[in-house]
């Protein structure tokens, strides 16, 4: 549990696990984890000294927000803010209140966003964490107000605004509300570049559909992490499209960057020592331009 590794006992989380390896967890699942990718058995306490990542492939599994948060803000500088905003029901869609109430349970969240202030090594943000465990990390109403607040924010205190993203797409249960989200969100980060604010997105595996085609794609900064699925549709939905095989690696982050879609690829023990970096060169640039 991160809680062990980082002393943090409000950051708990379950080892992330893949809807599609359940069965390959071995019978003591609580000291050992099979990796997705290359099989190997890993030591649970190993796993999570090396922050979820494979030591024999550098595979990154996914991890939840609040655990992303513990590893990249400093200790006790997170307030969380726009909480208590709630999911309704715009039209009500079958069993959508029920889903909603055991992804609530299920991850110990209110929403598949969490956002608020915080600093990195002593140089406050906004940061904003999307949780892919929270019905896939849909972007509905909620999730697009919490950015929007975020990215307002950002603007009224004039501190760079730092966004992670997974997500799996527009909440099909809001339907034409949800992709309403898309313009708002974008254009509640245009006014971020008009006032010359550094907007920074992490995008996670995964990053798909309308988050990928808005808010997103549009930072002063796009970094993915390392093997990241950033796509709008999926590579299976392609390859069924134009029935042909795809590039290999085709739409994870180091193809992406071979491309020109995104400005770096960064491995998750490196971010946040990245994003220092990048703050302090822009701290820097700030005060010489002033």
């Amino acid at each position: 549990m991160f809680k062990d590794l980082f002393g943090k006992p409000k950051y708990v989380t379950v080892r992330s696990r893949e809807r599609h390896d359940r069965d390959d967890i071995s019978p003591d699942s609580h000291l050992w984890t099979k990796c997705t990718n290359c099989n190997a058995i890993i030591f649970n306490k190993k796993l999570v000294e090396n922050l979820m990542v494979c030591p024999e492939c550098n595979y990154h599994f996914r991890i939840s927000a609040r655990d992303r948060l513990a590893i990249t803000v400093d200790e006790d500088s997170f307030q969380e803010f726009a909480r208590d905003i709630q999911s309704e029901d715009p039209l009500g869609f079958p069993q959508y209140r029920e889903k909603l109430l055991q992804a609530k349970i299920k991850t110990g969240l209110d929403e598949a966003v969490i956002t608020g202030e915080a600093a990195i090594d002593n140089m406050p943000v906004v940061i904003g964490v999307m949780d892919f465990t929270f019905l896939g990390g849909s972007m509905g109403s909620v999730v697009g107000e919490k950015i929007t607040i975020a990215a307002e924010r950002s603007l009224e205190t004039q501190r760079p605004l730092i966004l992670f993203t997974t997500a799996g797409g527009a909440r099909m249960q809001e339907g034409l509300v949800s992709l309403m989200q898309m313009a708002k969100t974008s254009a509640a980060v245009r006014r971020l570049d008009k006032a010359g604010i550094l907007y920074i997105c992490v995008m996670t595996d995964p990053t798909s559909g309308g988050v990928t085609a808005s808010f997103a794609s549009i930072a002063d900064i796009i970094i993915a992490e390392t093997g990241a699925l950033i796509a709008f549709a999926g590579p299976r939905v392609i390859k069924q499209t134009i029935s042909a095989d795809l590039p290999e690696g085709f739409q994870r982050a180091e193809f992406l960057l071979e491309h020109g879609m995104v400005d770096m690829v960064v491995d998750r023990k490196d971010m946040r020592s990245q994003l220092a970096r990048i703050l302090k060169i822009h701290v820097q640039g700030v005060r010489y331009c002033g």
